[in-house]
């Protein structure tokens, strides 16, 4: 036991060196560099708080000082930290078949000097709360899950208000963006980036926004996004229009509810009947359907999905994407819990990108270190590109670290409790085809 637990560690201190060394020359100086493993090696160590006072006390530091100037003043790019923690989630869970998640999560503040802080509603708190509110971009694949991207919204008070934006550091071409606009952009980066993914999934604030599924659509990227019973479809609510099909469906039709499992939860599999009827508009070799799903106990509170999924996806893949979901709210939980994604003491623009970045960059550390626990790295590691064969890329090889095994186990992190992965499994059933002379609509939403 004791020969596996050191096995462990060093596996640990070598993987934390691989992430040094992906990030090292983004800082430029040895100082710099020493004050970015410091910060990762806080947020990864078993304290209470991820705040300035004890992240200076893993380092070594008699003062926060530091680490505020590490935030704050200090040169160093963010977003090409984010471009390096892109590839290393790439390169560790990478799957062709991975889908990319759109959320957002409060981060709950005191004050009216943190940018983008004001009373919003946040999910966090369910309720309006004075807060700062985040757009993220989360990654779900075979391999494990985590968070790719990230942008602070700035809602109109503030990016009107030039002079509360320069005293927030907010730079002078940020200029207001929708929740939906941020989540578009994140989605073009992961694939000039070359991710390898083939959905996209996300609840009604981006389901809703028809140029995300436009982009999908345009890009051959599958997707199921929630959308409200009031969204669009053939000029009408979807409520209205799935009425109406059921209405229109003849006698001796198949079953419309099918009972599926959108994937493992607390109790066990989060079971509910869903429904899929098609409608004309997609591109050649892709279909357009409305998913429904209706629960057990509440069959009368509907949860409605527009769907774009390569022809012959059968209902269960639809279901499965539906509910993996749900792992960017896990990742959110574990983030927030193991990394303190939510524990800094910045009130910058560039601040919050900062700290969130590396907050994020740990927690896909900890990913990371998870599939290794549950099944190892293997030798099927995925191609890095998108799932469409045009856009494939071969993999950069992960870097190793130059430093000696010796000093390698010297310095293995303390780690905080890994989380388990929820799994999201389910039978395969067929996708129902649209019959040309039936009932579907020749109109997308």
């Amino acid at each position: 036991m004791t020969r596996m637990m050191g096995a462990d560690a060093a596996g640990w201190a070598q993987s934390f060196d691989e992430v040094l060394e992906r990030i090292g020359g983004r800082f430029g100086r040895a100082e710099p560099r020493r004050r970015a493993e410091a910060y990762l090696r806080g947020l990864l160590a078993p304290v209470e708080r991820k705040n300035g006072w004890q992240l200076a006390e893993v380092a070594g530091d008699a003062t926060p000082d530091g680490v505020q100037e590490f935030l704050s003043r200090v040169r160093w790019d963010a977003d090409a930290v984010r471009d390096d923690l892109q590839t290393y989630v790439a390169d560790h869970l990478g799957d062709p078949d991975a889908v990319l998640v759109l959320d957002e999560t409060g981060f709950l503040k005191k004050g009216t000097k943190s940018a983008g802080v004001q009373r919003q509603y946040t999910g966090t708190a369910g309720r309006i709360e004075n807060a700062q509110v985040g757009v993220f971009l989360g990654y779900a694949g075979r391999h494990g899950h985590a968070l790719i991207d990230r942008a602070l919204y700035l809602p109109r008070s503030w990016t009107d208000d030039r002079a509360r934006c320069r005293a927030a550091h907010v730079p002078d071409d940020v200029t207001f963006a929708t929740k939906p606009a941020l989540g578009l952009a994140m989605l073009e980066r992961a694939r000039a980036a070359e991710l390898p993914f083939a959905w996209i999934a996300g609840d009604s604030v981006y389901g809703g926004d028809r140029a995300i599924r436009r982009w999908a659509e345009d890009h051959r990227v599958g997707y199921v996004l929630t959308v409200t019973s009031g969204q669009r479809l053939a000029m009408r609510p979807v409520a209205d229009w799935f009425a109406d099909q059921v209405d229109a469906r003849p006698g001796n039709a198949p079953p419309l509810w099918q009972r599926l499992s959108a994937g493992d939860g607390a109790k066990g599999p989060r079971l509910y009947d869903w429904a899929c009827l098609p409608y004309r508009g997609a591109t050649q070799g892709f279909q357009c359907a409305l998913l429904v799903r209706r629960s057990l106990t509440d069959p009368d509170e509907p949860t409605f999905y527009l769907t774009h999924a390569p022809t012959g996806t059968p209902l269960c893949d639809l279901v499965r994407i539906a509910g993996w979901r749900w792992t960017i709210e896990s990742n959110f939980e574990q983030a927030k819990g193991e990394v303190g994604l939510d524990q800094y003491e910045v009130r910058s623009y560039p601040g919050w990108h900062r700290h969130v970045t590396l907050a994020m960059l740990a927690h896909a550390y900890l990913a990371a270190l998870r599939r290794a626990a549950i099944g190892g790295r293997g030798h099927d590691k995925p191609r890095r590109g998108s799932a469409a064969p045009d856009r494939a890329r071969d993999p950069t090889p992960a870097g190793r670290s130059r430093r000696p095994a010796s000093a390698r186990q010297r310095r293995d992190p303390t780690l905080v409790r890994l989380a388990t992965t929820p799994s999201a499994e389910g039978k395969t059933r067929p996708l129902a085809t649209a019959d040309p002379n039936g009932q579907t609509t020749n109109q997308k939403a």
